[in-house]
């Protein structure tokens, strides 16, 4: 199931630009400021001020090349939040260019190339994100989650390792080693993936649908059922669960529950079949 849609792929924060424009600044009202605070990030109701403050920087004429890297790899955080990807690489191309040792730009790119499918200019961008900064877990986690859409899930499980040595805390990384070992067959590991990871960051939606996915695939429906069905209550809409639900229902006899809900689950994501085939679950 398309993975980075199902749980969403991370990208790194925004650099701090506040910190790079104000220091020794007064506090007094200063309309730059205001700019500077927007392109940082301060108004979070949508990404809409975000891209007028970077603008308003990028097109002042007074800014230093480090600043508008910043400034043009903030805005590309902002359309990349819009779902406008092209103008997003666009921008963090600029700020690449303007600073080319600027591992977050890479990594950003990547996540715009990622949510396009661009899958392996993705990894190319995480490489090279990881390369400027090897301790850069949200990068080996990116790639990671590029790996997994590909197929290549030895890969993923591997920067899936590293990523939780450098971020053992993230509940987010110990669920994308728990899908990915529970779609390689590896059911025992991926149960203990997911139950650390919900033991960090209780009751996530997307983290009780893998482990759900994982009790589907061994065989134990109520188990598999239950997580389903605590992942619904928090995501009505998550289909992989409702068609995993559905499935665990029919498994037990139940046709009537579990036709209604793999019809429900098709009707969201008509290609979720066709992914749990994938996956060796049918």
């Amino acid at each position: 199931m398309r993975d980075s849609a199902r749980r969403g792929v991370v990208p790194a924060a925004a650099s701090a630009l506040m910190l790079l424009l104000l220091g020794g600044v007064a506090a007094a009202p200063n309309p730059k400021l205001n700019n500077v605070e927007l392109c940082n990030g301060a108004d979070r109701t949508s990404p809409d001020p975000q891209i007028e403050g970077c603008t308003a920087l990028i097109e002042s004429g007074k800014e230093t090349p480090k600043t508008l890297a910043i400034a043009y790899n903030n805005r590309g955080n902002a359309y990349t939040g819009k779902g406008e990807y092209d103008r997003a690489i666009q921008d963090y191309d600029q700020s690449i260019k303007l600073n080319p040792n600027h591992a977050r730009a890479f990594n950003n790119r990547g996540v715009a190339y990622q949510k396009k499918g661009e899958y392996d200019r993705a990894i190319k961008d995480f490489d090279e994100s990881i390369k400027l900064n090897p301790n850069n877990a949200s990068a080996i986690f990116n790639r990671a989650e590029a790996y997994l859409n590909k197929g290549e899930y030895q890969r993923a499980v591997r920067d899936f390792d590293e990523a939780i040595r450098l971020k053992p805390t993230s509940d987010t990384v110990w669920n994308g080693r728990c899908w990915t070992r529970a779609i390689v067959g590896e059911l025992q590991a991926a149960l203990a993936d997911c139950n650390e990871a919900l033991r960090l960051q209780p009751g996530v939606a997307a983290t009780l649908d893998s482990r759900g996915f994982t009790y589907l695939k061994m065989g134990e429906w109520d188990s598999a059922i239950d997580d389903y069905s605590s992942a619904l209550q928090r995501d009505p809409r998550l289909a992989s669960s409702l068609y995993g639900r559905g499935l665990a229902k029919l498994k037990k006899g139940d046709i009537t529950g579990g036709n209604a809900d793999v019809a429900a689950a098709t009707k969201i994501d008509s290609k979720i079949v066709e992914d749990f085939v994938h996956y060796g679950v049918q």
